[in-house]
């Protein structure tokens, strides 16, 4: 077994796995492609899932080899103490318990030997209780009009999630319904151009605004709070921020002193990471309001399903632990750098760049969990688009170009089918078509061979020429409800937390967001002494200093 302090490099199952790669290299996805029981091998269900990963650079010896890595990691005991309540996130002193946000109100999971499900659940019923009273026009506004319209405030995290979420089932019919009348936007950019374009067209009369911060100082969220107060106040009076503003917070003090009733505050935990937290009153709550409680628990019992098989399916047929596994192979051992997302579903047009929060804010370390320099690259660049968007903007370069290992999402039965007479196929069969065409198309390539065949002109072989041997995993939902949207999510959620634990990093912390919002101190007191008293800039490099003289000698913002 490794030591604690031992980094899971020096150990033999990862040397084992380095001398393998020789032996990839000497295979090729058309070869492996003919074998039917590896194929048959590397397909998994549940809960009405399918995972495909048969055209993964591996071969059975492979996922042999990295399950027994998984071992050496001990995985298995990792997940235990996640799902135990173990202060797993080192550097924080901190429990790492998302999983207790969607848990069945009967079940236990302890922080501190203290059992969280049922502050979870006091929070989910007051979630409930206060949407149902938006939603219904029991409460009103401050000139008696029901709420109607939503801006949630709040950024990283506190929004990417979210958004995703509630992009996702605008489309759902069952979402679609309860949601009449009734709009949900976010306000996550300091720019103030999002501000702009949240309230374009709304009344401060029938809009609602929930305020997403955990301590209630996060900068950028609290000056979009404080602009959207103005716009309430200055319509409606200052006594109106209490009927129309709300919050999602831990500091009930700060709150209140904000002129929001802590009443009307939403707690959540210390245990609960921002990229991990939308099953918590940051997303349940917005969603709620624009969709209904009803509708959002399906959600939560989706994300409940995959942790439930997270926690206790043996690692061999464990869906987060083999793509982490698999996702281990493509970056430390086969040297891909990226990832590409892609969902043939445009209601999942926002998952890529929630997972990339989740995943490249988790993972983007340099160090060991005992702060050991890794010699070795953890995390992967994360990107993606819906397909077919995607086909006619970056497949290019991933069909001729680099090798970028990709997850293609595809659902069965559509949220708003079209079928058209005349038409060989319906539009989502259209879609499907290219779904099930392109890990082929990456995986076989296409020979110089087979271009003489057809006749193509021998200087255009070359640029015809696909070298294929691109590596790539499929993963079929059957419709996309809210109840799917939760397993996606924590399929994903689940898969970075294994990829974390294998490389011996901590995937809970993020230290190298801080840097930056210390240097932007900085240049803020700059701004207002340049602004205020025309004080010289002092104590920047060259660089910095000439592109702020720019700055304020051509912008007019007025004298504070």
């Amino acid at each position: 077994m490794a030591s604690s302090t031992a980094l899971i490099s020096d150990t033999e199952a990862w040397k084992d796995l380095k001398g393998h790669v020789e032996d990839i290299k000497k295979t090729h996805l058309r070869d492996l492609m003919t074998d039917a029981n590896r194929c048959q091998s590397m397909m998994m269900e549940f809960d009405g899932l399918l995972l495909d990963y048969s055209r993964q650079r591996a071969t059975v010896e492979t996922v042999d080899k990295l399950l027994n890595l998984a071992k050496v990691a001990q995985l298995t005991e990792k997940i235990s103490r996640m799902f135990n309540g173990e202060h797993i996130n080192s550097t924080e002193n901190r429990s790492v318990l998302h999983v207790a946000l969607r848990a069945p109100k009967d079940a236990v999971i302890k922080a501190d030997g203290k059992n969280v499900v049922p502050e979870v659940w006091n929070v989910l019923d007051k979630i409930k209780e206060f949407s149902e009273k938006i939603r219904s026009g029991s409460w009103v506004g401050a000139t008696g009009k029901p709420l109607k319209d939503v801006i949630a405030i709040g950024i990283g995290g506190s929004f990417l999630g979210p958004l995703f979420v509630h992009t996702a089932l605008q489309t759902d019919p069952e979402a679609l319904e309860s949601a009449k009348g009734r709009q949900l936007r976010f306000l996550a950019n300091i720019d103030p151009v999002d501000v702009a374009r949240n309230i374009n067209g709304l009344n401060p009369e029938t809009t609602l605004v929930v305020v997403v911060s955990k301590t209630f100082t996060t900068a950028e969220t609290m000056l979009n709070a404080r602009t959207l107060r103005e716009w309430i106040t200055a319509a409606l009076g200052a006594s109106a921020v209490a009927k129309h503003m709300v919050a999602v917070s831990t500091n009930l003090a700060l709150v209140e002193k904000f002129g929001i009733d802590p009443n009307n505050a939403f707690a959540f935990w210390d245990w609960v990471g921002g990229r991990y937290s939308v099953c918590s009153a940051v997303g349940v709550l917005p969603l709620s309001l624009q969709y209904g409680f009803s509708v959002v628990e399906k959600f939560l019992k989706g994300a409940s399903s995959i942790d439930q098989h997270f926690q206790s399916t043996p690692i061999e047929k464990n869906i987060p632990v083999l793509l982490g596994l698999l996702s281990v192979w493509n970056v430390s051992f086969l040297g891909y750098p990226a990832r590409a997302i892609l969902p043939y579903s445009q209601a999942l047009e926002k998952f890529a760049p929630h997972i990339q929060q989740v995943s490249m804010e988790s993972n983007g370390k340099g160090v060991s969990i005992d702060g050991l320099p890794l010699p070795f690259e953890t995390g992967e660049i994360d990107f993606g688009e819906p397909g077919t968007n995607g086909q006619h903007s970056f497949y290019q370069l991933i069909h001729q170009g680099r090798v970028i290992p990709c997850d293609f999402i595809g659902i069965v039965k559509s949220q708003q089918p079209v079928y058209l007479k005349g038409e060989v196929v319906s539009n989502h069969d259209e879609l499907m078509s290219n779904f099930f065409a392109q890990p082929d198309a990456l995986a076989y390539g296409k020979t110089p061979e087979q271009l003489q065949k057809e006749n193509v002109s021998e200087n255009l072989i070359p640029h015809k020429t696909f070298s294929g041997n691109r590596p790539s995993l499929s993963l079929l939902l059957p419709e996309l409800t809210a109840y799917n949207v939760g397993q996606l999510l924590a399929i994903y959620e689940h898969r970075v937390a294994v990829q974390g634990f294998v490389w011996g990093i901590n995937s809970f912390d993020q230290w190298g967001v801080e840097l930056g919002k210390v240097l932007a101190t900085h240049v803020r007191k700059q701004l207002h002494s340049s602004r205020t008293q025309g004080t010289t800039l002092e104590g920047f490099n060259y660089s910095t200093t000439t592109l702020l003289k720019r700055y304020l000698e051509t912008s007019s913002e007025p004298q504070m």
